[in-house]
């Protein structure tokens, strides 16, 4: 990066100009502020104490050396103590042509051998999925994607969560009321019939709970004491209990769940690499706790429960273990863990999760580090904030959530709406049509929630996300195929104009030196984006790539009323911009059309 360089020159340069030792660190280097001519500035105030000189000065001096002793520094101005620095136009287009000659511009050339696991997704078997867990699965498969980005073996892992005492309830609704109903004679996807079991589960207990208080019980003595709770209680202890009847109802639901689950999976463009369930698992949980009963790190109470004590480490008594031997999420996350380091030997163990289960994370690191499993720092929660809708919060049971499969289907018509309004259909077929409102819409969907920060909470506006105009994935979509029709246009690929290419005999314009410091930095970008686990910085990148383009493109000819040499120059630079939208974009799991 040009930054090391002037570091390094200009530390090189207060040894010969001071006598004085000063390592590349110390020189700080920030981006000229947009209403000064340059590209770097150095900020001279820190190393006064160093030359002993003016801030005038000793900017003036430091400049004079760079400009000397780097052939990439063109001038120089010193504005108040700051240093400017303005890099060569050859300089950035010689960097312009070796990037579109790198297939991999932007990506890692070395690999590292270990292994990251990614969980995401990780649905329950009782109720389709909805505008959270989509936000979890692109989250998900995002991070997953930069990490490979960035040389990172990955393996991405959904875990299913399909028995426990939620998964009870929707099958007790089902073999009470449900008269045999299937998907086939429903008509409905198999997960969302299962949901719709659920929130009867959740009716019925409300009814009872509302005739438990009317007879004198509090509210937590009616919601357990409730008749279809204690019967769903009782399913779970014959669940565990190997039972065949409810073992085979329990199957048939959670094919029909998983079978829902993968027309969504599909349709929104996600995929594993690996399932696992959390009923191959939770007895290895178990057998984990009893073992760490008997080394004394958990108790047992006079009920037969187990627990942990954690006060010692800023927390609270942990459940671990119900009285009547049943398991609780704790139990299965403790044997899904040592699952994942005895099959991976992973680097890191990353589970992206919503940030209401903090704590939850914070207990399991803690219990398996008591278990003496030195790998307990691998574990880490990458936590996102909630989604919510104008209307305000979803919630499951009551059935007030917004169902990921009808809000994919509305995208679509939104996008095919607003695509017909604008008059982008002409010319294509009608197979074209709905593969370009399909691309469309799940752009529009998806660059919407990456962009926001994930440890923020969100509020989602279908028609807003779906704007040609502004920070939206539409945006960025027409940008990308603009560009592809002016490639079309040029009478050779862009690698045939990269070949007579020569740097020193283009003169950018501020507008093309915009694009090109844009194109430099993605590498950084990209790992940034790893290092803190964050798909918005891929995100707002490609944005910014894309409006300094389209302001380009509105003001400049690329290809008529120029000269050749100049054509050829802009076909590079619309041709790696292009490229480098379409890959970022291919981070955040967009698929980007040709034509629009």
């Amino acid at each position: 990066m040009i930054t090391e360089r002037i570091a390094k020159i200009a530390a090189e340069g207060f040894g010969i100009l001071y006598n004085v030792s000063v390592s590349p660190d110390q020189i700080q280097i920030e981006k000229t502020h947009p209403e000064f001519d340059g590209d770097y500035t150095i900020v001279v105030f820190p190393l006064l104490r160093y030359s002993r000189k003016s801030p005038q000065q000793t900017a003036e001096e430091t400049g004079n050396y760079l400009k000397n002793n780097l052939t990439e520094i063109a001038s120089f101005q010193v504005v108040k103590g700051f240093l400017n620095l303005i890099v060569s136009d050859q300089y950035w287009v010689k960097f312009l042509m070796a990037a579109a000659e790198n297939e991999k511009y932007g990506t890692s050339e070395t690999i590292d051998q270990s292994q990251t696991v990614v969980e995401y997704s990780s649905p329950n078997t009782n109720k389709p999925l909805h505008l959270g867990h989509i936000r979890n699965n692109l989250l998900g498969y995002s991070i997953a994607e930069i990490l490979k980005a960035n040389g990172k073996k990955v393996i991405k892992v959904n875990l299913i969560n399909d028995r426990g005492i939620h998964i009870c309830k929707s099958m007790l609704a089902w073999m009470k009321w449900g008269n045999s109903e299937t998907p086939a004679s429903s008509g409905l996807k198999g997960d969302h019939l299962i949901g719709k079991y659920y929130v009867l589960f959740d009716k019925k207990h409300k009814e009872e709970i509302r005739d438990l208080t009317e007879r004198g019980f509090t509210a937590e003595e009616a919601f357990n004491r409730a008749p279809v709770m204690a019967e769903a209680q009782q399913i779970l202890q014959q669940w565990e209990r190997g039972d065949k009847e409810i073992h085979g109802v329990w199957r048939r639901m959670n094919r029909w769940a998983l079978e829902g689950f993968n027309q969504t999976y599909r349709q929104l463009g996600v995929d594993f690499d690996k399932l696992d369930y959390e009923s191959d698992l939770y007895l290895l949980g178990k057998k984990l706790i009893m073992e760490g009963l008997e080394q004394g790190v958990f108790y047992e109470k006079r009920d037969g429960s187990v627990w942990v004590d954690l006060t010692d480490e800023g927390l609270d008594e942990k459940l671990l273990l119900r009285s009547d031997g049943t398991s609780v999420y704790i139990t299965q996350d403790i044997g899904t863990a040592q699952s994942r380091y005895d099959t991976y030997q992973p680097e890191k163990l990353l589970y992206v999760v919503g940030n209401e289960q903090i704590y939850h994370f914070d207990v399991l690191k803690k219990v398996i580090k008591k278990l003496g499993r030195n790998w307990f720092d691998m574990i880490h929660h990458v936590s996102y904030g909630m989604v919510e809708l104008p209307e305000g919060k979803m919630k499951s049971r009551e059935g007030t959530v917004v169902d990921a499969d009808d809000l994919m289907l509305e995208m679509f018509s939104t996008a095919k709406k607003t695509t017909e309004e604008l008059g982008k259909t002409e010319n294509f077929t009608e197979k074209e049509l709905e593969e370009l409102y399909s691309k469309v819409g799940l752009g529009a969907l998806k660059y919407f929630i990456l962009k926001v920060d994930p440890k923020k909470n969100m509020l989602f506006n279908p028609q807003e996300s779906i704007d040609f105009n502004g920070n939206t994935g539409p945006f960025i979509l027409y940008t990308y195929a603009r560009i592809q029709s002016v490639i079309r246009k040029a009478d050779h690929y862009p690698a045939e104009f990269l070949k007579t290419l020569k740097a020193e005999r283009i003169n950018l314009l501020a507008k093309e030196k915009e694009i090109i410091k844009n194109l430099y930095r993605y590498p950084r970008v990209v790992q940034s984006a790893g290092d803190t686990l964050n798909p918005a910085m891929i995100a707002n990148f490609c944005y910014e790539l894309a409006k300094s383009f389209n302001h380009y493109y509105q003001d400049t000819p690329i290809l008529k009323r120029i000269e050749p040499e100049i054509a050829a120059f802009r076909i590079v630079l619309s041709w790696l911009t292009g490229k480098i939208i379409r890959h970022s974009c291919s981070l955040l799991g967009i698929d980007v059309p040709d034509r629009m």
